[in-house]
């Protein structure tokens, strides 16, 4: 009989005690979590907060009671493991509320310790009102400090997925919320372009948004805590969430001599093997293969961390024969109004990586623009130009933002190209889509570009052009144009244009920009026709390049 020995529950560690059971029947299973729960929801602790998730009871996945009764699996919460002996095959657990410890042998053992929220040495951080995210103990604490009704001012500090969610859930509450982001953005997974449009939507719900703006302190204000900002502001709260991300919680891998990546995670290869024998490891905690950049990646996803588990099973069981290829993380979140995604590679991660990249925005209609309520999507995709290959993509969008970025992440996980989205078949009726679909749409814009019967520039060349010169042409209606315009753009709508090519010259760059980018590119494909060989034409139009430039007035 086999004996598999498990370190953390949650989503990594209890998939894989399930899946290990299911294959053998025969084996002792154990599970050690430190924490008070063996598997919950943890992405759902904000929406516990907010109320919208109500019953506490529905956060738990599964219980040590359940696990007995349905798997024959033993959880041991509040059991923590506080060293591993891979020479003897032992670990040392302790039981945290008696304080006894005792060894436990192992055939196997896997590790899934997760990540832990960072905490960095600002003064006063150590205060009894800020709180951390990662467990039903912090949710619990957190809950009961805003169920007290002095509480009425949150800061969170971080501006990622979890911070936004939670800043979305307690201003649902009523209370007076402000965020805190040391970086020019929020949701640094996607662009600025994308994450103009959420923070314009933060913004217009009475949020405080400070961006590019560090905590230099917190400090205690008789009854309230005061966030010190290295610009010097203050914000004045009752309480404070700290979200500024997770670190690889892998000290007890160090301890016992497993290989560890730069970042602190545990290196495993392709099977989840750790560089000591039969110690396998799986969830936020290691480190992989980016299937992109195929350089050492980590990604604290509930997702990816569950689809290891069962590979991860299933070569403990059957030998080493199922291999992984790894996350190109993709995720969502709904921020107020909108739904934001991305997928696979963003601006940043490609120019760190050194790699060519063109992209493409669009702006459309969720489904059928005639058929009643009808929202705008967002949309963008990376590529490489040399052969088309899908880097990344991003949406934000009121609807169908989850039913895009899962399709451009099956497309971009299996080397999909451009071309492969101008192909994409989709489900057509009025209700639930247009007969081109916005992804059909990328593929289409950037077939073009690819083609030579346009040239796509982003909102970030525009000062490039201004500088050489160029002729700024907007194709808008002259109602359009007086709303708002690029700086020095000349507004001759697309439906005039024929007749008054005059007033374009020939002899300078022309950029071209309409609203969202179909209409420019009209304008360019009349303009080429007459003999212009140097036009471009803004990706996106003006409704990107507005949302970016309105942004960028808050931070100057």
């Amino acid at each position: 009989m086999k004996r598999y020995l498990i370190v953390g529950g949650v989503a990594g560690g209890a998939g894989v005690a399930a899946r290990l059971r299911r294959l053998d029947e025969s084996a002792e299973i154990i599970i050690f979590e430190r924490g008070q729960h063996i598997s919950f929801a943890n992405c759902g602790l904000p929406y516990y907060a907010g109320g919208v998730i109500e019953n506490r009871e529905a956060l738990f996945v599964m219980t040590p009671e359940k696990f007995k009764a349905s798997l024959n699996v033993t959880a041991k919460v509040r059991h923590e493991v506080t060293a591993i002996t891979p020479a003897s095959k032992t670990v040392t657990v302790k039981n945290l509320d008696t304080g006894a410890e005792c060894t436990e042998s192992y055939d196997t053992l896997i590790l899934s310790p997760g990540a832990s929220p960072i905490k960095p040495p600002i003064p006063g951080i150590n205060d009894d009102a800020i709180y951390t995210l990662r467990s039903v103990s912090d949710i619990d604490a957190i809950k009961q400090k805003i169920d007290n009704p002095a509480t009425k001012r949150v800061a969170v500090i971080g501006g990622g997925f979890i911070g936004l969610e939670m800043a979305e859930n307690l201003h649902r509450r009523g209370m007076d919320v402000s965020i805190i982001e040391a970086v020019d953005q929020v949701m640094n997974v996607i662009d600025y372009d994308m994450a103009a449009i959420v923070q314009e939507n933060i913004r217009s719900k009475g949020v405080g948004l400070y961006l590019k703006d560090g905590v230099k302190a917190f400090e205690r204000r008789s009854a309230s805590l005061a966030v010190c900002l290295q610009s010097g502001k203050e914000v004045v709260c009752d309480a404070v969430l700290l979200s500024i991300g997770v670190r690889p919680d892998t000290q007890l891998a160090k301890d016992c001599n497993i290989e560890l990546a730069q970042n602190g995670a545990i290196k495993v290869n392709e099977y989840f093997e750790t560089s000591q024998k039969d110690i396998y490891a799986i969830g936020d905690a290691i480190s992989f293969k980016s299937p992109l950049l195929g350089t050492d990646t980590t990604i604290p996803l509930a997702g990816p961390a569950n689809k290891q588990a069962r590979i991860c099973a299933d070569n403990i069981v059957y030998g080493n024969k199922k291999t992984y290829c790894g996350t190109i993380g993709t995720s969502i979140a709904r921020i107020f109004d909108y739904t934001a995604a991305a997928t696979g590679l963003g601006e940043k991660a490609l120019d760190r990586a050194g790699l060519p990249y063109k992209q493409v925005v669009t702006h459309a209609a969720h489904h059928a623009s005639y058929y009643p309520h009808a929202s705008m999507l967002s949309i963008k995709i990376l590529y490489n130009p040399e052969n088309g290959r899908l880097w990344g993509a991003q949406a934000v969008g009121v609807e169908g933002v989850d039913k895009r970025i899962d399709v451009l992440a099956a497309y971009i996980k299996k080397n999909g190209t451009i071309s492969d989205l101008a192909e994409f078949e989709h489900a057509y009726a009025p209700p639930f889509d247009s007969a081109k679909d916005p992804v059909n749409m990328l593929g289409f814009i950037a077939e073009n570009d690819r083609d030579g019967l346009t040239t796509l520039i982003s909102w970030r060349d525009i000062p490039r052009y201004a500088e050489q010169g160029a002729f700024f042409l907007d194709v808008r209606t002259p109602e359009e144009f007086s709303c708002g315009a690029l700086p020095g753009a000349v507004n001759i709508p697309h439906t005039a244009l024929r007749s008054r090519l005059n007033e374009v010259p020939k002899d300078r760059p022309v950029v071209i920009n309409c609203g969202m980018g179909l209409r420019g590119y009209i304008a360019e494909r009349i303009l080429r026709q007459n003999g212009y060989k140097h036009t471009v034409n803004l990706s996106g139009g003006f409704m990107t390049y507005n949302a970016v430039h309105n942004e960028l007035a808050h931070l100057s």
